[in-house]
This record gives structure tokens, sequence and C-alpha cells, in this order.
């Protein structure tokens, strides 16, 4: 199992759908997951400090854990399946709740605990940049540094 960290989210064109992009903080791997735009528009509020003045869903959900006592440990990206992938939130005592990865990441940004992808995962759907692909990233890096949240908003029909 390997930590993963957030480099961020990115709209995939011609489709405008959102891709959460991890890395591996001991490694060179990527890992790029499919999400909707209501989960990376909370991802990328989280990462631009930009609070909301009402609580998300996710923002909710981290004060219903403190209410109940409990403790979210980890988030764990746990398997790929036909493309989908699948996500635990560990919780104290080893109780766990499967979850998508998208609502595990939001939550655990918050929240501020560490992000695991089992190797199996990696394995299958892990991506290493090539040297000469480094420039790539950091446009990528770069694009995060100025997208908004209105960038994920639904069209208007």
């Amino acid at each position: 199992m390997s930590e993963m960290r957030v480099v961020g989210v990115r709209v995939e064109l011609p489709h405008n759908q959102p891709i959460l992009l991890l890395r591996e903080t001991e490694g060179d791997r990527y890992l790029p997951i499919w999400i909707g735009s209501v989960e990376a528009t909370a991802i990328a509020l989280e990462q631009q400090g930009v609070r909301p003045a009402r609580p998300l869903t996710h923002d909710l959900l981290k004060d219903v854990i403190g209410a109940l006592g409990r403790e979210l440990e980890q988030v764990r990206i746990t398997d790929l399946q036909e493309g989908t992938f699948f996500a635990e939130l560990v919780f104290d005592g080893d109780l766990r709740v499967s979850a998508r990865p998208s609502d595990s990441v939001a939550l655990a940004l918050r929240i501020g605990v560490p992000i695991h992808a089992e190797e199996s995962v990696l394995a299958e759907a892990g991506l290493v940049i090539p040297d000469e692909q480094e420039d790539e990233v950091e446009k990528f890096r770069e694009f995060l540094d100025n997208v908004s949240p209105e960038d994920f908003a639904a069209p208007e029909s």
C-alpha cells in the first residue's frame, strides 16, 4: 500500500470530465481518477482554502463524524473493477465504511488524514510519467493554481 498526495483536479477536454490526480509520496506513479463535478468542486475549494458561506456535504460529514465521537484515521483506495474505483473510510477501532474515492479524498483533505492506494490498484491504473513529460505535469500544476470552483459548475441547459 502506498501513501498518496493530491496533485489536484483538472477538467479533461473535450468531454469536460473532471479528473482527480493523485501521486505516490514515495514513488513516481500517478493515479488519475475520473470524478463528478460536485466532488471536483469540493476538492478544489478545500485545496484553495475557500470556505463557503454554508457547509458543503463533506464539511457536514466531517462535523457529524466529530459529533459522534469517531476519528477518521485514513482513506484507502482499495479496488478497481471494470473502470470503477472503490475506497474505504477507515475509522478508529478499525471500523470501515465503503465510499467513492472522490468523496473519500474530499473528506480526507478536510480532516487531514492520509490517503493510501492498494498496490493492486496502482499496478493496474498507476501511470509513470517519463522525464520528458515532466513539463506537462508542471503545466498541470500551473493550471491547478489558476482553476476556480466555477470551472467545475454544471453547464446551464
